[in-house]
């Protein structure tokens, strides 16, 4: 059994789950809070093709994934000048800010019809939404010129956002940042995920879902409470037994 993807369940019907391959098939497995998870991780190596419920399997020992097999979406690396070779991004997007607590803003721009469910992806804990354009050209333009004049960063990564999880959002700072922008939406998430400390970040797929904040998946186990980037699961082989080697503890159990 192989991780071959994840899903964060924002927007869709489903909760967020892992997605598993066996033999050629792939199936859910879900992350609802409350479940039980017993997997051990084995060899990591590339997590092939997923193609609806169908895998296709790769050898190559680069993971996630190995050069035949890794896409990059070009779109995030627009910056109004296209990189395909007929620009297809036509209908209206939306610029937004996003806050990670406790004080990483960054802009961004989406053009699904809902904002929040692209802020929610990224796991956000504060959204506004500040312009809305005809077109992705002229959005990607607005945010390369936004991210240099402020300056404010198009990329969150996800260690940041861990290291923000049990803590609260800056919001003196947030303020301050809208007042310079002409905000029409303003939004607030609560994922609940009722943490009072920062979990400790662990690559592992045993415990209690608690629940999870984008692409992050938190997990109980004992006394510990660890923050997992799903992403860093695609790829491993997987058993279904509790994992026997031991994890780092949080530092709130010796305060």
């Amino acid at each position: 059994m192989q991780v071959v993807g994840y899903e964060t369940g924002v927007g869709d019907d489903e909760p967020p789950a892992l997605q598993v391959a066996v033999d050629g098939a792939v199936s859910r497995e879900p992350l609802a809070p409350g479940r039980e998870l017993e997997y051990s991780l084995g060899q990591r190596r590339c997590a092939g093709v997923v193609d609806g419920d169908d895998h296709v399997a790769c050898d190559a020992s680069a993971a996630p994934y190995c050069q035949a097999h890794d896409s990059t979406w070009v779109c995030a690396r627009c910056t109004g000048t296209c990189l395909k070779a007929e620009m297809d991004c036509h209908q209206e997007h939306a610029i937004y800010l996003a806050a990670f607590a406790p004080s990483t803003f960054k802009v961004g721009v989406t053009r699904r019809s809902d904002p929040r469910v692209r802020l929610r992806e990224q796991g956000a804990d504060r959204g506004a939404i500040i312009r809305r354009v005809s077109n992705g050209r002229i959005a990607r333009e607005i945010e390369a010129d936004i991210a240099a004049s402020e300056p404010l960063s198009d990329v969150v990564r996800t260690a940041v956002k861990v290291a923000g999880l049990g803590k609260p959002i800056d919001e003196t700072a947030w303020k301050r940042l809208l007042s310079r922008f002409e905000v029409s939406a303003r939004h607030s998430f609560d994922y609940g995920l009722g943490l009072d400390a920062t979990p400790v970040a662990e690559t592992l797929a045993a415990g209690t879902v608690r629940g999870t904040k984008g692409r992050i998946l938190v997990l109980d186990r004992g006394d510990d409470t660890f923050a997992v980037d799903m992403r860093a699961l695609v790829g491993y082989e997987v058993r279904s037994e509790p994992p026997s080697r031991r994890l780092q503890s949080s530092l709130g159990r010796f305060e």
